[in-house]
């Protein structure tokens, strides 16, 4: 698997991966209301996101995003203290959900986001009641931070500090 730079050439695939019902109802709670704006968005590359598509042998299979919430424009996460990211994450085709590959998928983003030697942690926002997000966070080492409100939308904060995270061996 290779994480990829999403391009325009995304657009088409993104916006069919957005009306995916798997996909909306682990994202919001209301799904009028998450508009990522692709046409947009995939033509603008500012320093504090990474937009990035998931591909095994060439075939999109999911989506990442990667930002530093600390300057971030919309200031989704309030006031955080510097040198975080947060991750979004989604695969696209149910029919490639429970393969692994949402797994793999944050162990390539996680070891990204680590790479760079001042980000001290990661933290996620998934819905308080998608169990299976959970679940799968707390697999790879992400702890219960807080209960919060984003716009109308109750998540569990998870966060995974650096010093928690460690590379997988090649055995």
């Amino acid at each position: 698997m290779i994480l990829r730079f999403a391009t325009p050439l995304d657009e088409e695939l993104l916006c069919y991966w957005d009306r995916q019902p798997h996909v909306i109802e682990a994202r919001n709670s209301n799904p009028n209301e998450d508009d990522w704006n692709w046409a947009e968005e995939l033509r603008r590359s500012p320093e504090w996101r990474e937009l990035l598509i998931a591909e095994i042998d060439t075939r999109p299979i999911g989506f990442m995003q990667i930002i530093d919430p600390a300057r971030e424009e919309t200031h989704y996460w309030g006031d955080c203290e510097p040198n975080l990211r947060a991750i979004d994450i989604w695969i696209g085709e149910k029919l490639d959900v429970g393969k692994g590959y949402g797994t793999v998928m944050m162990r390539l983003a996680i070891e990204r986001c680590f790479a760079k030697p001042d980000v001290k942690a990661i933290i996620i926002d998934p819905l308080e009641t998608n169990t299976n997000a959970i679940r799968f966070y707390e697999r790879l080492g992400f702890r219960l931070v807080e209960k919060r409100l984003f716009d109308e939308d109750a998540c569990l904060v998870y966060r995974l500090d650096r010093e928690n995270f460690s590379v997988p061996s090649e055995s």
